[in-house]
């Protein structure tokens, strides 16, 4: 851990570099100090050569940015705009059950697909495979990996050294120069295919209403608005998908290790929701010790433990320290969820830390970012989060996989690195909770059977 006190820096080939640790520093560096800390730090790999530097979480702060924040706001910005794809999120859930009950031992593949499944539907209209793989779910997975490992601070060495860029590609050690290719070509993907996709849907007269199809409809587009209009879509799949994958394997890890947590809230959901129907938004209210299971998910394993660097874009000062203009913020929120003057036990998963008369303070004031740069799709995570928990929560109870002797397979607590931190792959036991959940988990079959694949449609177009 990056722990020296409130702050810390450090200078890499002529780089300053400062890490904060002290969470109350964070807000008012990042939060009241927004005007000044927005921008982000010129990523010659990451940003210029793979092209990433045209996707939100790292475009550089100016107009672009802004409209994009706009578009975003107005599609899932309030609990109002939330609640229209409250049905959807419902169904997919159900979708994920089926899924599991049927073939648990895929479990992380499930979960990708339910991400997808939403924010695809939501982004641009496309229905996935619902059993094989799907192309579009392939693509965007492969980007965020190429997303997560390219813009990691201090892997490539271009990043100190730019000049690197022009060197010959024929030269010795500039491989580099044929990843930067390979990734910038799924980035490009990952945003015009489905993009192309739904004006080609839109051409035919038969498309699923969303954010893609909303925005080109209002006609009357410049090339600045196309680029904002795919760029805009791109950003809810990788933004939802991230977040959202991530926290969801870290639940399933978390019930694992925390069977007693497991039981606490399916004694709340039976209270609540009773063993005739699964949870819906209608019963988040009720749900409380659901909602604490989801802040306390974020808070136990941050999905960006290390957040995305941000840079101020003039010298400053804030609390005493000096703070150069061009300098790289990082947000240590995993300090920040350790903290033990914030959080007792830390390392502990205890729900109960948010609920009573004097509750720890919310992660997610941290979980997804600071200012200017806070993740846009916040809301919409949060909510697909309720009910992938309650849903999950009510259906199954899920415990430790045994070993061909029938010994407990205890999993590791171990994540991945990277900007993107999730859980490293690890076997469960997973079981419907009664015959009755068996029922109503089966029922989504013929309640909402599934919808025939875009793949091969997305997979004849020529972009």
């Amino acid at each position: 851990p990056l722990t020296t006190g409130p702050i810390s820096s450090v200078t890499v080939f002529g780089q300053h570099i400062v890490i904060i640790n002290d969470l109350d520093l964070a807000v008012d560096v990042l939060d009241k100090n927004s005007t000044v800390f927005s921008d982000r730090p010129v990523m010659v790999f990451g940003g210029q050569m793979c092209g990433w530097d045209r996707s939100l979480p790292i475009m550089h702060y100016g107009p672009r940015h802004k409209e994009i924040r706009r578009i975003l706001h107005k599609f899932m910005g309030s609990g109002d705009a939330i609640s229209r794809h409250h049905p959807l999120i419902e169904i997919e859930s159900r979708r994920f059950l089926f899924k599991v009950s049927k073939k648990p031992d895929r479990l992380a593949d499930h979960i990708r697909k339910l991400s997808g499944a939403i924010i695809l539907k939501m982004s641009h209209g496309y229905t996935i495979e619902p059993e094989e793989p799907d192309p579009l779910v392939k693509l965007g997975d492969d980007a965020l990996l190429d997303f997560s490992r390219s813009v990691q601070a201090g892997t490539w060495l271009v990043d100190v050294l730019p000049f690197l860029q022009y060197l010959p590609d024929w030269l010795p050690g500039t491989g580099f120069k044929r990843v930067a290719k390979k990734i910038r070509a799924n980035s490009d993907a990952m945003a015009e295919k489905p993009h192309t996709f739904v004006k080609k849907q839109m051409q035919s007269g038969h498309y699923y209403p969303s954010l893609t199809s909303s925005l080109v409809e209002e006609g009357n587009h410049t090339a600045d608005d196309e680029y904002n209009i795919k760029w805009s879509a791109a950003a809810v799949y990788g933004g939802g998908a991230d977040t959202t994958v991530s926290a969801k394997y870290s639940f399933f890890l978390a019930m694992i290790l925390y069977p007693d947590v497991q039981r606490k809230a399916q004694e709340e959901l039976d209270r609540v929701v009773g063993m005739e129907r699964l949870p819906t938004f209608s019963d988040r209210k009720s749900l409380t010790y659901i909602g604490a299971i989801i802040k306390e998910t974020l808070r136990w394993h941050p999905v960006v433990p290390l957040g995305v660097p941000h840079v101020p874009t003039q010298d400053s000062i804030v609390k005493g320290y000096a703070i150069p203009k061009g300098t790289i913020i990082l947000a240590n929120i995993w300090e920040f969820t350790r903290d033990p003057s914030r959080h007792r036990q830390p390392e502990r998963f205890e729900p109960e830390r948010f609920l009573g008369e004097n509750p720890e303070p919310d992660p997610y004031g941290s979980a997804f970012g600071f200012g200017r740069r806070i993740c846009p799709g916040k809301e919409l995570a949060v909510a697909i989060l309720f009910i992938y928990v309650a849903q999950t929560l009510a259906a199954f109870t899920v415990g430790k996989a045994l070993d061909a002797d029938g010994n407990e397979i205890v999993p590791d607590e171990d994540y991945t690195n990277g900007i993107i931190s999730r859980p490293k792959d690890f076997l469960c036991s997973i079981k419907p909770r009664s015959e009755k959940m068996v029922e109503l988990i089966n029922a989504v079959e013929f309640e909402h059977p599934f919808e025939p694949s875009h793949s091969t449609e997305l997979l004849n177009l020529s972009c």
